[in-house]
């Protein structure tokens, strides 16, 4: 990301599939010299008619300071007929010492391209995925002001 902070300048993260439904991993600022625990749990998948929700923790919002954690609730549901998947948090903070609302929606551009808008419960952010096969690379704004890329890949 384009930015003088260091914590989110530079960021390398790896998690691994226990199951279907748990992934826990680290996550390195090499910039800020700093290394996390990341996880989520899927507590209940999504159907027709019932959202997902999952559990997690991952280092806190874009621009916090080093050493500081976030726990989260999510609950998202799909809209195939709209393209649409929406999602809404509650989060615990470190930072903050306190809860915000997380929310967002991501919309289907293509099968390989989707477009999506995210609050990380203060500020904005816009960001144009473009998955092929394992591979997806994510075009940022961050807060509406600052550019950023994402790479990401399974294997």
């Amino acid at each position: 990301m384009d930015t003088s902070l260091a914590r989110p300048r530079w960021r390398f993260t790896g998690t691994y599939a226990f199951t279907q439904d748990l992934l826990l991993g680290l996550e390195f600022n090499p910039v800020a010299d700093e290394v996390n625990v990341i996880g989520n749990y899927i507590a209940m998948r999504e159907t027709p008619t019932n959202p997902m929700i999952n559990f997690g923790t991952s280092s806190d919002r874009i621009g916090s300071p080093v050493g500081t954690q976030c726990y989260f609730v999510t609950v998202s549901k799909g809209f195939v007929e709209a393209r649409l998947t929406a999602y809404a948090s509650i989060n615990y903070s470190e930072w903050e010492r306190g809860f915000n609302l997380p929310f967002g929606v991501d919309l289907a551009l293509s099968s390989e391209a989707s477009l999506l808008f995210l609050n990380d419960g203060r500020r904005s952010h816009l960001m144009l995925n473009i998955k092929r096969k394992e591979v997806t690379l994510g075009l940022m704004w961050v807060w509406f002001e600052r550019p950023g890329i994402s790479l990401s890949w399974g294997f």
